[in-house]
């Protein structure tokens, strides 16, 4: 008789497995974690907010559902959804605030005669801070992207 065991994954596991898995494999995967959640980058898999909740970590959706209500007003929403996008952007990435060789990149941004993305810009030892250290992301690929694609999120936050 032959012995049968559970066998756990995370998603990030499964994501990083994927390509190179035999087909039989891939045909699993997708069952357990769905095609969305396996395919393309994380840039290409969040372009809404409800993207990033839809892959958010269930510690991060209670961490999100906590802090709002129907009263919340809409600067700490937009906070708590950016919050939310760049958890999942980052894929488990998380700064480390001891370490200053490490960089922190986020997204900048004019306000002249609009609201607008305007680059991408890192964090290092110093003892000002001019960005939210949850809104840290782990590249300039990924914080450019979070600030042309969430900029109506951005402007809700900042002004």
């Amino acid at each position: 008789m032959e012995t049968v065991k559970n066998l756990q994954l995370a998603e990030s596991k499964a994501r990083i497995l994927f390509p190179t898995s035999p087909q039989w494999f891939k045909e699993i995967l997708i069952q357990s974690f769905g095609e969305k959640c396996l395919k393309g980058s994380i840039m290409e898999r969040v372009k809404t907010f409800v993207d990033a909740y839809d892959l958010a970590s269930d510690a991060i959706k209670l961490e999100y559902k906590s802090s709002v209500n129907p009263n919340t007003p809409s600067d700490i929403l937009a906070y708590a959804q950016l919050k939310v996008i760049i958890a999942v952007i980052n894929e488990g990435w998380t700064p480390n605030w001891d370490n200053s060789n490490q960089k922190k990149w986020y997204p900048y941004f004019r306000l002249s005669s609009g609201f607008g993305f305007s680059g991408a810009y890192y964090g290092f030892t110093g003892t000002g801070t001019i960005v939210g250290s949850r809104l840290c992301l782990e590249s300039q690929e990924k914080a450019e992207y979070v600030g042309k694609q969430f900029v109506e999120l951005y402007k809700q936050f900042m002004l």
